[in-house]
């Protein structure tokens, strides 16, 4: 059965250095009838959990620890028996948004490789919005799940606590605009775009970010 990639979009708060904003976040599904993970559980467990439906959720895969990407981690999780993933770097954010009994989840490193519905998927780190963010790369589905890495017109926001502009630019340019241009780069917030389409205008964003 052919994996695919599925958008839903929830809608919450994201909080940090005292400040709340509205936001709009994709929750990603990847998978086919009999299995699948999310990538950024946001928000709304009840809606993540209707999109899963009867599959097997394979792991909730956190791109960072942004309180908007994470909130509905861990009841998500615990209702299908599923691990959380996270990378470690961004456990400051994880006992931000859950508390101080964290960390609950399972460790994401660069390099590993996660596997659902026979697709394999990539984790590279990517910090610079977080110190831990990670991006997914599917080479099979011609994906990139970007997180707040990189959208459709420049890299994630590095203004607030924990982020660093030259820190997302050396990610981007590295590990990310590096991959085929024809992929498909499926974001945090807002519209697809693709390598492509970004790579032209990276010094564009080193201009406009000093």
């Amino acid at each position: 059965m052919t994996a695919r990639v599925e958008r839903l979009v929830t809608s919450g708060t994201f909080e940090l250095d005292g400040g709340t904003w509205e936001v709009d976040n994709n929750v990603w599904l990847i998978g086919d009838d009999e299995e699948v993970l999310v990538v950024d559980a946001a928000h709304d467990a009840d809606a993540i959990a209707a999109a899963v439906g009867d599959r097997r959720l394979v792991a909730v895969v956190c791109t960072h620890a942004h309180n908007d990407h994470v909130n509905a981690a861990p009841a998500l999780a615990a209702r299908h028996g599923a691990p959380v993933m996270l990378h470690p770097a961004d456990t400051v954010l994880w006992k931000m948004a859950h508390g101080e009994d964290a960390p609950d989840f399972r460790p994401l490193a660069a390099g590993a490789t996660l596997t659902v519905a026979g697709v394999e998927l990539t984790v590279l780190h990517t910090p610079g919005h977080s110190p831990g963010a990670v991006c997914l790369h599917a080479p099979e589905l011609n994906a990139l799940f970007s997180g707040d890495t990189l959208f459709q017109g420049g890299p994630g926001a590095t203004g607030r606590s924990f982020s660093d502009f030259g820190t997302i630019i050396a990610s981007i340019r590295d590990r990310l605009l590096t991959l085929p241009a024809a992929t498909t780069v499926h974001t945090g917030h807002g519209d697809t775009t693709t390598i492509g389409a970004e790579a032209p205008h990276l010094d564009a964003w080193i201009t406009r970010g000093h």
